[in-house]
């Protein structure tokens, strides 16, 4: 916005803020000072938080329960009554809230939601404490392979053979009568002749379609308006899918020829548009899909029509065995915390220097680093003091590459050689029962009608092969992150904590606690427990004494 309409607008708010200050003032309205508790330098800190701690639990129990005496109650008897009466609090608060949303609703009717809402939470988070997320991953992506007649892979064409996960085409091949499908997603950011390269190359092994899918489509369940659009006016590019049609014959012929409803499951990497294909062929916003990675935690369901479900997935594993151009491209941000610098070097590294200059229109770069520094300029970037900032730009180079905007290619591999759990009856098996002479005519008509950009306009990548996933459960490593291993030991050094308040309290209620050590002139000067506590810690100078 213009500088004048900047200053105005900060006018507007500081008269705003100097009109409530000074109603603030006539009203005469304070706020309530907070207690500013026990200061660090106090002697013997610890001590009198336990002590009001103590006083704070006495009062609690006598409230709960009036008719039996303090000595008989144990701390285990306290802590169950205090988390009964928490329990309490938070149902009143519920249906309090419930009540208030759905004033229509009934008592009954609200405790039976109530009663399903638990048991929701309750499963969910006895699955999310028990087993990791990765572990959750391989569970989910392992049910819709084996519930799966017809699995489909998707590819970004942009780097067909990095998105090819070795170890499960190699499940899908030993479980049995599945057919395996590859589907080359993105097809409109590659240059038409890299394109007809790659189909030729990958539809020696298995049968491969040529897909662009929509990412425009109406919500499930909403009405929108309708806008006249003029007569000769194009759709937007992100409207227009390809490859649908080629698609459902393919299913569709297979389904006849099985001659019962079947289950198409999709798998592939993060990123690569598998919710986007089901909701291409569904013409409807099914899935959640969106620029952020891993956004599919869980299968889903979608009914395609009365024979064909589709299943969608989650995304696999990357393995950290693989390089870290695959690392980067390859990991969702929400499972493996890849550092933006590292991952942004590591795609510059593998592509074309000439290329990467003329599309971001930069002068020559020597590393990465001087790279990011002109990138950041470029796009004005700057941090306080006109710093540029790096780390944005870093973050910018990574999400255009691993987005579906950004135009690059890979070459195929100059001769192919099957993956050594393909061999020829593999193959013939994988082809029977789909009509591949209509599926090349389709896929034909869809590369002369996609326009994709020119060798000029794209990015040469160097492709570093086929990228490693983790299917097994065994084979995930549990790492406790650092602020987990800091928040166990908070907890242990609470539980330690409570045990000694737990002892103190026993201690109390017995009588032990009461007698207190006298000076020579016989003015008491700490309690027994307070000495006992400075025997056992000589870190601390109590030298002056206790009020």
């Amino acid at each position: 916005m213009t500088c004048h309409k900047r200053y105005k607008i900060q006018k507007k708010v500081r008269e705003h803020h100097r009109k409530l200050r000074k109603e603030a003032k006539k009203r005469g309205h304070k706020k309530p000072r907070k207690d500013p508790g026990v200061p660090n330098s106090a002697p013997f800190k610890e001590a009198l938080l336990r002590e009001a701690e103590l006083r704070k639990q006495r009062s609690k129990v006598t409230t709960l329960v009036t008719d039996s005496p303090m000595s008989l109650i144990t701390p285990t008897q306290l802590e169950e009554l205090q988390q009964q009466q928490k329990l309490d609090r938070q149902k009143e608060l519920e249906k309090k809230r419930k009540l208030e949303m759905n004033p229509d609703v009934k008592p009954s009717n609200v405790e039976l939601m109530e009663k399903e809402l638990g048991l929701c939470k309750t499963e969910n988070k006895a699955k999310s404490g028990k087993q990791n997320s990765k572990k959750l991953y391989c569970q989910e992506l392992k049910k819709v392979i084996e519930a799966s007649d017809v699995v489909l892979e998707v590819l970004d064409a942009r780097d067909p053979l990095g998105c090819r996960c070795p170890q499960a085409e190699e499940a899908i091949v030993q479980s049995g009568q599945k057919k395996l499908v590859l589907i080359l997603n993105k097809s409109d950011l590659v240059p038409k002749e890299n394109l007809e390269s790659w189909l030729n190359y990958l539809k020696k092994e298995l049968p491969t379609v040529v897909f662009r899918a929509s990412t425009k489509l109406k919500d499930k369940g909403k009405t929108t308006k309708r806008v006249k659009a003029k007569k000769n006016a194009a759709p937007f590019r992100s409207e227009v899918c390809f490859g649908k049609e080629g698609l459902q014959k393919l299913i569709g012929g297979f389904q006849e020829t099985c001659g019962k409803p079947i289950h198409v499951g999709v798998i592939g990497f993060p990123n690569v548009g598998k919710s986007s294909i089901i909701n291409s062929l569904k013409e409807e916003q099914m899935c959640n899909v969106g620029v952020s990675m891993g956004l599919t935690r869980s299968m889903q369901v979608v009914p395609l029509d009365k024979q064909i479900t589709i299943i969608d997935s989650p995304s696999f594993i990357v393995s950290p065995l693989n390089s870290s151009s695959a690392l980067a491209l390859r990991s969702p941000a929400s499972i493996e915390v890849v550092k933006p610098m590292e991952a942004a070097s590591a795609i510059l590294s593998q592509a074309d220097a000439r290329q990467v200059v003329l599309k971001y229109t930069i002068p020559g770069y020597r590393n990465s680093l001087e790279f990011f520094t002109m990138l950041a300029q470029r796009r004005g970037m700057h941090q306080k003091g006109g710093i540029p900032n790096i780390e944005g730009a870093a973050k910018l180079l990574w999400s255009e590459w691993t987005g579906a905007s950004l135009a690059y290619y890979c070459h195929p591999p100059t001769s192919w050689t099957p993956p050594p759990y393909f061999n020829e009856s593999i193959v013939v098996d994988m082809k029977r029962g789909f009509n591949l002479e209509e599926l090349e005519k389709n896929n034909a008509q869809i590369i002369k009608a996609i326009k994709g950009p020119h060798l000029a306009n794209s990015i040469l990548f160097q492709s570093s092969g086929l990228t490693n996933g983790v299917i097994e459960e065994k084979d995930i490593h549990e790492e406790l992150p650092k602020w987990k291993e800091k928040e166990d030991d908070k907890d242990r050094d609470q539980e330690i904590v409570d045990e000694k308040s737990s002892d103190m309290f026993a201690a109390e209620e017995t009588g032990e606690l009461l007698p207190e050590k006298s000076t020579a002139g016989g003015q008491s000067t700490r309690p027994f427990i307070l000495d006992k506590m400075i025997e056992e810690d000589d870190a601390y100078d109590f030298s002056t004494d206790y009020v």
